[in-house]
């Protein structure tokens, strides 16, 4: 959709559409943590067992359409078991540090992936970032430290039977959530996103399948069904497959600048659910780690307007679906890539805190 001249009047129509889309995938992010949340309340403690259903939609869903168009795998095989195996253990760690620490503090330490992706990046893609990005990423950081501090001083105040515990599982997760974006960043730059959600599927609900047989088998069979504890079960499973399934068409449409932020506002709706729903008292440590947070990813994003315009030029340009500059400029493997009409990775990413577009400016 295009501009009108002088940039006037009201805002585009797309670009509402993104701010509505954003907010729904940063509901489904605090969802999921409340469904965490809240089974664990229960004393259901069955992280792997909760990811399997999501991974299952996945593989049914984007698996059938790979069935459908009978084409061979552009990638090898045993790229997504690789991914399929971080992916999961990413999740089981994140799940099970709610057993530990709170919503609140799981939701902001997962921003460590932010980081953690720039790093990963700059290592085997070879791009390069400007200082203020890294001016943002290092407030960032200066929040995190306040969170853990903030756990550490406050005790039972957290809302986790060992804090500190959790944290470091968050931080541990957050991290292998970093490999799992960056890996399908370049997968998504040299293959296919449907064929990527659909084998990442069918690995996730595998290897899912055989770590429950190994470490869940008994907590499932002790665990007391009911509609308590069902409901919560299967919002998590349908919450992460939304998501999954959103957050590529959010970068289409308003690039990872505005996944970035919109994901920020879940830390806002996790406080609110701790403080309206589970009637918990927040450290006030948490509204200056949060600040920090957000103050951090509004100067990391900052310079990314120029680049998002960049891009919907040479987007609305390009007839044959050429890559935008900010995705082809950094390294010549990647203007290879964009000159053989090779699709990039505005098409989407994966789980959580995907950084794709802007990173690469």
């Amino acid at each position: 959709m295009a501009r009108l001249p002088g940039g006037g009047g009201c805002p585009p129509r797309k670009t509402m559409v993104g701010l509505g889309l954003g907010q729904l995938v940063s509901l489904l992010v605090t969802g999921t943590g409340f469904a965490s949340s809240e089974l664990s309340r229960r004393g259901i403690n069955v992280p792997t067992s909760q990811s399997l259903l999501n991974y299952l939609f996945l593989g049914i869903v984007y698996g059938s359409i790979l069935l459908y168009r009978r084409k061979p795998l552009q990638m090898k095989w045993y790229y997504y078991l690789i991914l399929g195996l971080v992916d999961v253990e990413a999740n089981y760690l994140v799940v099970k540090a709610y057993q530990y620490t709170s919503l609140t503090s799981v939701m902001l330490l997962d921003c460590w992936s932010i980081p953690a992706v720039i790093f990963l990046t700059w290592m085997f893609l070879k791009t390069k970032y400007r200082f203020r990005k890294y001016s943002g990423v290092a407030i960032c950081v200066a929040g995190l430290v306040l969170v853990v501090f903030s756990d550490v001083h406050a005790g039972d105040r957290a809302g986790g039977a060992s804090p500190v515990k959790g944290d470091i599982l968050v931080i541990a997760g957050a991290t292998l959530y970093a490999i799992s974006n960056v890996s399908e960043e370049f997968l998504v730059k040299v293959g296919d996103r449907v064929e990527l959600m659909g084998m990442l599927g069918l690995f996730g609900a595998i290897i899912s399948a055989c770590q429950i047989s190994i470490f869940e088998r008994n907590e499932i069979e002790s665990i007391q069904w009911s509609v308590g504890a069902v409901v919560p079960f299967i919002g998590f499973a349908v919450a992460m497959f939304m998501f999954y399934s959103l957050v590529p068409i959010l970068l289409k449409i308003s690039g990872s600048t505005m996944l970035n932020l919109s994901l920020l506002t879940s830390d806002m709706w996790a406080i609110l659910i701790r403080v309206f729903a589970y009637h918990e008292k927040v450290d006030w440590m948490y509204y200056v780690a949060f600040g920090a947070v957000a103050i951090g990813l509004v100067i990391y994003s900052g310079d990314s307007n120029s680049d998002d315009k960049r891009g919907q030029v040479a987007e609305s340009t390009d007839a044959e679906g050429r890559l935008p500059d900010e995705e082809a400029a950094v390294d010549p493997k990647c203007q290879g890539a964009a000159s053989s009409g090779i699709r990039q990775s505005d098409d989407g990413n994966g789980l959580y805190h995907a950084l794709s577009n802007e990173e690469l400016s």
